[in-house]
């Protein structure tokens, strides 16, 4: 093996692996939000999980997002900036949560 190939592959084994993408599912159950507090980082998407019978929201109260969850359904949303975001139903808005959004 020449010591160009031997450059090239150390080169290529050197190079970082981007980091996968995840999928964190929240439920809304019996007017409740859980996890209550999650963390997730920028390009994760958020699974809402709608298990009870009448409709739910997912209300950042800084406007970031407004996700409108039938009852019974699910619902995404691809994270673009990072940042403590404390959301709420608006149909119920004892339901709160946070989620925090790493880099």
């Amino acid at each position: 093996m020449t010591p160009g190939k031997v450059f090239a592959i150390a080169a290529a084994l050197a190079m970082p692996i981007p980091a996968q993408a995840a999928t964190l599912v929240i439920s809304m159950e019996n007017l409740e939000i859980a996890p209550a507090h999650a963390n997730a980082r920028v390009g994760d998407t958020i699974r809402w999980v709608n298990k009870d019978v009448f409709a739910h929201t997912a209300t950042a109260r800084n406007g970031d997002f407004d996700v409108m969850l039938p009852a019974n359904k699910t619902a995404t949303l691809l994270l673009k900036k990072a940042g403590a975001i404390d959301y709420y139903c608006r149909f119920h808005p004892n339901m709160k949560a946070t989620l925090t959004v790493a880099p």
